[in-house]
């Protein structure tokens, strides 16, 4: 591409991130004088209204029909719709994270947020790590550094960056104050959560994201790529992985699940199988998803088919 033409093409998308995020941070900061509820319940009609319009529709419509090839186009349709709401409600949480969080480990029953698993959080204060936590894009997977918090449990989580820039910086500020400590995912990324694992400590990071250079491996029966750092650092690192994730139950209630940590796939030598374990971890996602297939996002190019969409 010619060079004036290249500059001319940055300078533009940084003005469109520009607005789009500063629209974005004023209708955030409008939910802010709302109750938690109001301001959820809001965000989820305005997504689910404004969704549907977007270009990112038709590839979560098209995402649907290929990973439910059984289901009719009514519900291809109404769990499209249903999955924008939960992404407003997962937009607008981090303006009421404080509040939703009401967790209490001497009273687990009082909130609007129950924790299953709590004996495996207990554990981890009479243990040292390493230990490695893995979830995908499900429910409201932002509570679930607090939850670990509440337990005085903390680790540092691996992260995709969003595109517009802005966005980046303010979500990156948030979710460090919110919970704990961030990695973005990006060169050197890997290092700083090996030297963690060396010194005994904990990282989490999501398993369902897409990945170019990665394990061939499938979702839903779809081939996919999946990273393969997490086996690569539980082999180098003989560190214990666990399941982990987050659900939006009826009524404004939440409900965070910690697993019993699960065995990787060995070769004959012994060692940790790269590829069946990505599988496996696909797998256990996929589970989830199809227990809640409205709550992961399915505007999300997992498989690497918006370009067939154009």
């Amino acid at each position: 591409m010619n060079p004036r033409l290249l500059k001319l093409v940055l300078r533009t998308k940084r003005v469109t991130d520009w607005v789009t995020a500063k629209a974005l941070f004023a209708v955030l900061s409008i939910l802010r004088f709302l109750p938690p509820e109001k301001g959820l319940e809001l965000a989820d009609r305005f997504t689910r209204t404004l969704g549907p319009l977007t270009p990112r529709h038709k590839l979560a419509l098209h995402n649907l029909r290929r990973a439910f090839p059984e289901k009719d186009e009514a519900w291809i349709e109404k769990t499209a719709r249903a999955n924008w709401g939960h992404m407003g409600r997962l937009a607008a949480e981090f303006v009421f994270l404080d509040d939703l969080f009401d967790f209490d480990v001497d009273n687990p029953d009082a909130g609007r947020v129950e924790v299953k698993g709590q004996e495996i959080f207990e554990d981890f204060s009479e243990r040292k790590g390493p230990f490695i936590f893995f979830t995908g894009h499900t429910g409201s997977f932002e509570l679930l550094p607090i939850g670990a918090a509440a337990y005085g449990f903390e680790f540092t989580a691996l992260f995709r960056q969003p595109n517009n820039r802005y966005v980046a910086e303010r979500v990156q500020a948030a979710r460090r104050t919110a919970g704990g400590h961030l990695v973005p995912s990006k060169a050197g990324a890997a290092w700083t959560l090996a030297g963690i694992l060396d010194k005994g400590g904990s990282v989490g990071m999501l398993t369902d994201q897409k990945f170019k250079k990665g394990q061939k491996t499938t979702f839903f029966g779809l081939p996919c790529k999946t990273s393969p750092l997490l086996p690569k650092l539980a082999r180098q690192y003989d560190a214990e992985v666990y399941p982990a994730r987050s659900i939006r139950l009826e009524n404004g209630r939440y409900r965070l699940e910690l697993f019993p940590p699960i065995t990787l796939p060995r070769r004959e030598d012994g060692e940790i199988d790269l590829n069946a374990s990505c599988q496996a971890l696909n797998d256990i996602v996929e589970g989830w998803v199809r227990e809640y297939p409205e709550q992961w996002m399915w505007f999300h190019d997992r498989w690497n088919q918006k370009k067939l969409l154009r």
